[in-house]
């Protein structure tokens, strides 16, 4: 991601690379989409796990999960399994793939204003209206979801 970047962000320009940013909103939706179900898959899987003790604070028990699920798929591709299957991917505000730090921390942003109505109507208004299409976590963290680019 080198001649595809602005110098200011690192991430691509989105008037130079409209591209990576083709079509972002409806992907992160579909993506969170199949995330969600993926949790809650997940959930009931290791259910058993906690004796069904966990049928107590079920809510709880799956955010937890998906704060794992979240910040260990974002750690290892930049992406959760439902951003892979749509193919894009965060990237830093150098244009790097997240590493566990910055995944462990823009998965807490996001769990945090997704627990409140505001901040997640703010979060969507943003992705629908911004030139990055970038999140309020995004914006606070500088990153950004992008169209996976081509392998060379």
């Amino acid at each position: 991601m080198t001649d595809q970047t602005d110098r200011h962000w690192g991430l691509p320009d989105p008037d130079l690379h409209a591209a990576f940013y083709d079509g972002i909103p409806t992907k992160r939706l579909v993506a969170w989409v199949v995330d969600t179900v993926i949790v809650i898959l997940l959930a009931l899987l290791a259910l058993p796990f906690t004796a069904f003790a966990a049928v107590l604070f079920l809510p709880f028990f799956a955010a937890i999960v998906g704060f794992a699920y979240r910040t260990v798929t974002l750690a290892r591709g930049s992406a959760t399994w439902g951003m892979r299957l749509v193919a894009i991917e965060i990237r830093n505000g150098r244009g790097e793939r997240l590493d566990t730090g910055t995944a462990a921390l823009h998965t807490l942003i996001y769990s945090v204003s997704a627990a409140f109505v505001i901040p997640q109507v703010v979060s969507i208004v943003l992705m629908l209206t911004g030139p990055r299409a970038q999140g309020l976590h995004d914006l606070m963290l500088g990153t950004a979801a992008i169209n996976r680019p081509a392998q060379a």
